[in-house]
């Protein structure tokens, strides 16, 4: 465990090294400025009937929000093994002293925090609305940004998860994207069953209203461990695949 900090450094250095971070950082902060500045122009409309604040309807009030996560946890975590694997160094680094364990962590650490390098520049928005604005409930805005922060480690565990099942980038990527497609959608299947039990199961798949209790400003222990759950069994699935390489 004493080698993850040392791993860690070495993963996030590692985008700040590749062109494509870059890319992802002016397309990243371009769209979310972009809905910004769309939902702002919306809610000074005295025609628009749109109800919420700014920073709420930000945070998952739009099909972009959930569609910009998906987007960006697929292309963050891409390349973190399944580069290695097509280079071949994942064999140099099984050899080395560290623990599959800590490979796995270091590299979702590491992609965790670039992902939230990704949304510090928002906090802007909040600065921009806290000046021109009369009173700003920082509640739910905290609870945004916790929120972001959970959803965005589940799909890159899973992002993660299918980069060590590849040693296309590309592949990697689509996959992930699918599969993350895939959990937005359970949700839907709630009205196609029957049955409580059926029922209950597709509500609490339904990543639309565990976000919806962080978008309100509500931080329930529901959507908490399920956020969390899901993250820490795709970490471990990511271990397992990891550690069947060393039999091949």
């Amino acid at each position: 465990m004493v080698k993850i900090p040392v791993l860690f450094v070495k993963e996030l250095r590692s985008y700040f090294y590749s062109p494509i971070a870059y890319v992802v950082l002016v397309v990243f902060l371009g769209f979310n400025g972009y809905i910004f500045a769309l939902l702002v122009s919306a809610l000074n409309d005295p025609r628009m009937t749109v109800e919420g604040s700014a920073m709420q309807l930000f945070f998952g009030g739009t099909i972009f929000f959930y569609l910009v996560i998906s987007i960006a946890a697929s292309v963050i975590t891409m390349r973190l093994i399944a580069e290695e694997r097509k280079s071949g160094t994942i064999e140099v680094i099984m050899t080395a002293p560290v623990t599959d364990v800590d490979l796995v962590l270091s590299k979702f650490l590491g992609a965790l925090a670039f992902y939230l390098f990704l949304w510090m520049p928002t906090l802007l928005y909040v600065v921009v609305l806290r000046r021109y604005s009369s009173g700003i409930d920082f509640g739910p805005i905290a609870a945004g940004y916790l929120g972001t922060t959970l959803l965005g480690a589940m799909f890159l565990s899973v992002g993660l998860l299918f980069s060590s099942l590849t040693k296309n980038q590309i592949v990697a990527a689509i996959g992930s994207f699918v599969v993350i497609t895939v959990l937005w959608t359970l949700g839907i299947f709630k009205s196609f069953v029957s049955g409580t039990v059926a029922q209950g199961i597709f509500s609490y798949l339904n990543i639309f209203e565990h976000f919806d209790s962080f978008n309100k400003g509500i931080i329930d222990t529901r959507p908490l461990v399920y956020y969390i759950s899901a993250t820490a069994l795709s970490l471990f699935l990511t271990v397992k695949v990891v550690e069947s390489h060393k039999w091949r």
